[in-house]
C-alpha cells in the first residue's frame, strides 16, 4: 500500500508529555498523527530526511495524506518531501555505470575500455577522473597503463614464440594488450581465468610481461575468457561500482542484491531498502536511531565476543593454584579439591594449600589468612573479580531487555502479517465494516514494530551512560519508562483486546469505541517515542538546560521537562495536565467502557 507523507502541525514540545486523558477528541484518526519525522513506517519505502524538509523545526510532524489527496495527483506530488537516498536495483546500477563510462569517454575522447579502466582506478568518481586527466594526462596514462601506441612492433612477423609456453605458433594464435606484448591465446586464457578466479583483483589486471604495466581491460576479457569467467568478471566490475563508491552501499539483508545511494551529509542515516529491510547506511547495521553508530558498534562487539563468558568465569570460578584450570565452587565448605588427575587441595579464599590450614586459620568455614590479607589491602584479584561480577550483572540487565524487545518486535511483525493476510477480512465480515475503517489496526501494529526497535536500542544507550551522571540517568530512565509504559498499553490493546472482536459471533456494539481507543493509544505512544528519540539525539541536553533554569530562578516551579515529572510530582504520583483547548479529558483506557 502506497503511503504519502505530508507535514502536519506541531503537537508537543520535548518533555510536554501528552497524557491519555487529552488525546481522544483530538485524534479522530491515526492518519493525523501517525508517522512522525522521527520514524519511517513504509513497507519498503524511502526515508524522508529532515534536511530535505523543514530542517531546524524539531516539532514538525508528518502524517498520512488525507483521502481527498488521492483525487489530486498534483497535490500529492507537491506534498511529497525530497528523498535523502535512492535504492538501486541491478538494472539501475548497470545504467548508472554505463552513463559514467560514456560521460568520461565523451569528455576525454577515450575508448569505452580506457574510460572503464580510469573510473575503476578512481573509484568511479567522474569529477576526479576529469580533474586528474586535465591536470597531467601523461602521468595518468603512465600510472594506469593506457598506452597510446604499442611499445613492441611485431607486425612484420608471421610466427611468434610465446613468452610463457615458448611454443612457436602462427600470428593468428596470438593476442596482446595495448603495449603490443604478444602471448598465445591459450596462455592468455589461463592467465585471465586464474586472475578472475582469485577474486576482484582481476579488475586491476596488467600485461603478463613482468616489466610491463599495460592495463588489461574488459575488451581482452570478452575476447579471450570463457563464458563462466566473463560472467564473474562482469559481476566483479558491477559490484566495484558500489563497493568502491563512497556514496553507495549494498543492502546488508540476506539475499538482497539492491544498493542504496545516499546523499552524504544529508543527515539521518536510517534508510529502507525495497526489500523492506531498514538499516543504518553509515555502519550497515540494522536501523538503530536514536543511538549513534559508535555505541552500536561497541554494543554489538560486546555481544559477539567471548568477553562476557570470561566475566562469568571470573565471578563464578577461581583457577586451581596448581593446574590453573577454572573451578566453580558448588558447596559451602572452603576446602576445595581439584578434579583428577590434579587432585590438588586448597583453600577457596586464600588459594593456598589446604595442608597449611587448621584451627589457626579458621577451620573449614573461614580463613584468617585471607582476612588478614584483606585488611592489608592485598586482595586485588578479589576486587577485580567483584568488579567483573558487577559489570556482568549490569550487562545482563541491559542485554536481557535489549534481546526481549528484539523478540517482541519479531513477534509483532508476525502478528502484523497474520492480521493483514488472515484476520482483516474476517474482522470486516464479523463487524460489518470496511477495510478503510480498519486502517487504524494496521497503523497501530506498524507503530508497535517501530517502537520496539527504538526501545531495544535505548537499552544499549543506557548501558553506556556514564554512571557519575546521575541526573541524566534519571532523566533517561524517566523518558524510557514513559515510552515503554505507553507501548505496553498499545501492544496489549492491539494483541489481546482486538482478539475478542475477531472471534466474535456478530457485530459488537463497542467496536467503534475500541477503534477510537486504539487510535488514541497509537497517537500517545508515538508522542512518547518522539520525545525519547529527540532527547537522546540531543544528548539529554534538556537536563543541563533545566539545571540552568533552576539555578537562575530557584523559586520557580519545576520545569515541564524536569525528570521529576509534571507539575513537580514524581513518576509514582503524576499530576494531571491541563487539557488542551477543545480536548476532552476523557481517559483513553476508559473509552471502551
Amino acid at each position: 500500500m502506497l503511503r504519502i507523507f505530508a507535514p502536519q502541525r506541531p503537537w508537543v514540545t520535548v518533555f510536554g508529555m501528552v497524557s491519555e486523558d487529552n488525546v481522544i477528541e483530538d485524534s479522530v484518526s491515526v492518519e493525523d498523527d501517525f508517522d512522525g519525522d522521527d520514524y519511517d513506517y513504509d513497507d519498503g519505502g524511502d526515508y524522508y530526511d529532515d534536511d530535505y524538509g523543514d530542517a531546524g523545526d524539531d516539532d514538525d510532524d508528518y502524517g498520512l495524506v488525507e483521502d481527498d489527496d488521492f483525487d489530486d495527483p498534483g497535490a500529492m506530488v507537491s506534498r511529497r518531501p525530497k528523498l535523502g537516498y535512492t535504492v538501486l536495483q541491478e538494472a539501475d546500477i548497470k545504467q548508472r555505470q554505463e552513463d559514467d563510462i560514456s560521460k568520461v569517454s565523451t569528455v576525454l575522447s577515450l575508448s569505452q575500455v580506457e574510460a572503464t579502466i580510469l573510473l575503476r582506478h578512481y573509484n568511479w568518481n567522474v569529477n576526479e577522473v576529469h580533474d586528474e586527466w586535465f591536470s597531467d594526462e601523461e602521468r595518468v596514462r603512465k600510472s594506469f597503463g593506457l598506452f597510446e601506441r604499442p611499445v613492441v612492433d611485431v607486425s612484420y612477423a608471421n610466427e611468434f614464440t610465446c613468452g610463457i609456453c615458448f611454443d612457436l605458433l602462427p600470428c593468428d594464435n596470438f593476442a596482446s594488450a595495448s603495449c603490443g606484448h604478444s602471448f598465445c591465446r591459450e596462455c592468455w586464457q589461463g592467465y585471465i581465468c586464474t586472475s578472475i578466479n582469485d577474486g576482484p583483483g582481476c579488475l586491476l589486471l596488467r600485461c603478463p610481461e613482468p616489466s610491463c604495466k599495460a592495463a588489461v581491460g574488459p575488451d581482452m576479457i570478452d575476447k579471450l575468457a570463457p563464458c563462466e569467467e566473463k560472467e564473474k568478471y562482469s559481476q566483479f566490475l558491477l559490484r566495484s561500482y558500489i563497493e568502491d563508491n563512497r556514496e553507495a552501499k549494498w543492502c546488508p539483508a540476506p539475499g538482497c542484491e539492491n544498493a542504496v545511494n545516499f546523499a552524504v551529509g544529508g543527515g539521518d542515516f536510517d534508510v529502507t531498502c525495497l526489500c523492506s529491510y531498514r538499516f543504518c547506511w553509515n555502519c550497515t547495521v540494522e536501523a538503530h536511531r536514536p543511538v549513534d553508530c559508535e555505541t552500536v558498534t561497541k554494543w554489538m562487539l560486546k555481544n559477539s565476543v567471548d568477553g562476557e563468558n570470561v566475566n562469568w568465569i571470573l565471578h563464578n570460578s577461581k583457577t586451581c593454584p596448581k593446574c590453573k584450570r577454572p573451578i566453580e565452587k558448588n558447596q559451602g565448605c572452603m576446602h576445595m579439591t581439584c578434579t583428577p588427575p590434579c587432585s590438588y587441595e586448597f583453600c577457596w579464599l586464600c588459594l593456598r594449600a589446604w595442608s597449611s590450614h587448621g584451627l589457626a586459620t579458621g577451620g573449614f568455614y573461614s580463613c584468617n589468612v585471607y582476612e588478614a590479607e584483606m585488611q592489608k589491602g592485598n586482595v586485588d584479584a578479589e576486587m577485580r573479580r567483584e568488579m567483573a561480577k558487577n559489570s556482568f550483572e549490569k550487562y545482563t540487565h541491559y542485554y536481557e531487555r535489549w534481546a526481549s524487545n528484539q523478540s517482541s518486535r519479531e513477534k509483532a511483525l508476525e502478528d502484523l502479517n497474520r492480521m493483514e493476510s488472515e484476520n482483516m477480512e474476517k474482522l470486516c465480515n464479523v463487524q460489518c465494516t470496511t477495510m478503510s475503517q480498519l486502517k487504524c489496526i494496521t497503523e497501530a501494529w506498524l507503530q508497535i514494530v517501530e517502537c520496539r526497535r527504538v526501545l531495544k536500542w535505548t537499552y544499549a544507550y543506557g548501558y553506556y551512560l556514564p554512571e557519575h551522571e546521575k541526573t541524566k540517568t534519571q532523566f533517561f530512565e524517566y523518558l524510557q519508562g514513559e515510552a515503554e509504559a505507553g507501548l505496553e498499553r498499545l501492544h496489549r490493546c492491539a494483541e489481546k483486546e482486538l482478539d475478542k472482536y475477531v472471534t466474535a459471533d456478530g457485530p459488537s456494539s463497542d467496536f467503534d469505541d475500541f477503534r477510537t481507543k486504539l487510535t488514541g493509544l497509537t497517537s500517545v505512544t508515538k508522542t512518547y517515542f518522539e520525545n525519547l528519540v529527540r532527547a537522546l539525539e540531543n544528548g539529554l541536553e534538556d537536563v543541563n538546560s533545566t539545571a540552568c533554569n533552576k539555578t537562575a530562578s530557584p523559586r520557580s516551579p519545576a520545569s515541564p521537562r524536569s525528570p521529576t515529572g509534571r507539575n513537580g510530582k514524581g513518576r509514582g504520583s503524576r499530576g494531571k495536565e491541563s487539557p488542551r483547548a477543545g480536548v476532552s479529558p476523557k481517559n483513553v483506557d476508559d473509552t471502551s467502557k
